[in-house]
């Protein structure tokens, strides 16, 4: 392992002119300076591809702009796999448009990386709301998963998000290696938004070790229309969760998955979607069974 390796930062931006200034800074004030940065224009089209010229032209040996032919709009997927196309780093860093990193990012998770001679290491993350109300408290969501750990190959996939109960990690909180997200085909381009981290993380979960800490030092900012919030508030979350799994049920079949207990797991999230009337049917008897429970409490409290 080399003992000072670049790391290529790669930051996608649609619009960010309120943000990237901040975003940029933050990779600047890094307590590591072998990085190279990376500005995807993901078709802007405001004044954030200049505030990036400007600091391609401040930095023109650390800070780099790559854009889409014709300057198009293909969403975060393409952009982020452009941005990995021309890295020359050793390992990989994501930050988006309108995020920021603590000084001690990169290095905290540069060490983890070498003490643990994995492929990937993850850390919680920052929820920040104050940036928008100062009355509203930020939230650190730790990754969901007992921290501090090395997960072998699959191990992950049985406990986080997209078919486990705990929180998958943020973008914004992950150091990688370049070898192995290329070895992994990078992001799928069919996911432009929604599911875009998660086409990702499950071929690492599935085939890579990965560490999990409980160090945060990354803010992900919250926006009330954010593309989660639009999707369920749109109605459009059900149909969009719908096309992943369907997507993951034919990654599985083409890998020729045969862990028993991730295939079950699919089907269990699969399940709503295949037979909508018989899942309706039972959420409802769930709950008339909830209903049954409190009233028989309540009626024993009185007697009693």
């Amino acid at each position: 392992m080399f003992a000072n390796p670049l790391i290529s930062v790669i930051t996608c931006f649609l619009n960010e002119e309120l943000y990237l200034e901040g975003t940029i800074e933050s990779v600047l004030r890094q307590n590591y300076q072998h990085w190279e940065l990376l500005l995807i224009n993901d078709g802007s089209t405001d004044q954030s591809p200049a505030i990036a010229q400007k600091y391609v032209q401040k930095y023109p040996d650390k800070i780099f702009y790559l854009e889409h032919e014709s300057q198009v709009n293909k969403g975060t997927s393409a952009s982020r796999n452009l941005g990995i196309k021309h890295s020359k780093g050793k390992f990989i860093a994501f930050l988006d448009g309108d995020d920021v990193w603590m000084p001690s990012l990169l290095p905290n998770l540069l060490k983890l990386m070498q003490q643990h001679s994995v492929s990937m290491v993850c850390e919680a993350s920052n929820y920040w709301y104050s940036w928008k109300e100062s009355s509203k408290s930020d939230e650190i969501i730790p990754i969901g998963v007992t921290p501090n750990c090395l997960y072998l190959p699959s191990q992950l996939l049985l406990y986080l998000y997209p078919l486990g109960k705990g929180a998958a990690p943020c973008i914004c909180g992950i150091l990688i290696k370049k070898e192995i997200l290329v070895k992994h085909g990078g992001f799928d381009e069919n996911f432009k938004g929604m599911y875009d981290d998660q086409t990702f993380l499950v071929k690492i979960y599935l085939h890579e070790p990965v560490y999990i800490s409980d160090d945060c030092n990354n803010k992900y900012r919250q926006h009330f229309d954010s593309l989660v919030s639009s999707s369920h508030s749109s109605g459009r979350y059900s149909q969009e969760r719908k096309l992943f799994l369907e997507w993951l049920k034919l990654y599985f079949k083409s890998i020729h998955l045969s862990n028993a207990e991730i295939k079950g797991l699919l089907n269990k999230a699969l399940f709503p979607y295949r037979y909508p009337l018989f899942y309706n049917l039972y959420k409802l008897l769930q709950a008339i069974h909830m209903e049954i429970i409190s009233f028989l409490q309540i009626l024993q409290r009185r007697i009693l």
